[in-house]
């Protein structure tokens, strides 16, 4: 299967704390990195994830943030520090690319946001992701 997501990252799940509905799944990245996804109990049953699975994790680069530094006091789980590859700017987005341990990530953001923040090649950066931004794929 080919996806548009173009960031993918593989991983093994470290724990699954299910709720009602929902569950977080701790996922460490193959770089060392931990994850969390936020996916639905079924999801949770129909991939068979448990401690020691393997995933990819899958995130669209328009749900990648990115800071200049660590945020604190966030209810963002993930937070993936990393260096500018390249920033491609057009007249409205944005697209940077960061490499971290283990893998390259996308970012797509308002052109004004890469200006504000005068990202150029080499700049360590610090991918936001949101764990309701994070889907879960298995081979």
């Amino acid at each position: 299967m080919t996806l548009s997501i173009r960031n993918q990252l593989p991983g093994t799940v470290t724990t699954v704390t299910p709720g009602e509905a929902m569950a977080t799944v701790r996922i460490r990245l193959d770089g060392g990195q931990d994850l969390t996804a936020a996916i639905t109990v079924e999801s949770v049953a129909e991939l068979g994830l448990t401690q020691g699975s393997s995933v990819r994790a899958l995130v669209k680069s328009t749900e990648v943030s990115l800071a200049t530094a660590p945020v604190q006091n966030v209810s963002i789980r993930t937070q993936l520090p990393g260096t500018v590859i390249s920033v491609a700017t057009g007249a409205a987005m944005a697209t940077v690319k960061i490499a971290v341990e283990g893998g390259v990530l996308t970012s797509a953001i308002t052109a004004d946001a890469a200006t504000d923040l005068a990202l150029v090649a080499g700049d360590p950066v610090v991918a936001l992701i949101k764990s309701t931004e994070v889907s879960l794929a298995t081979a």
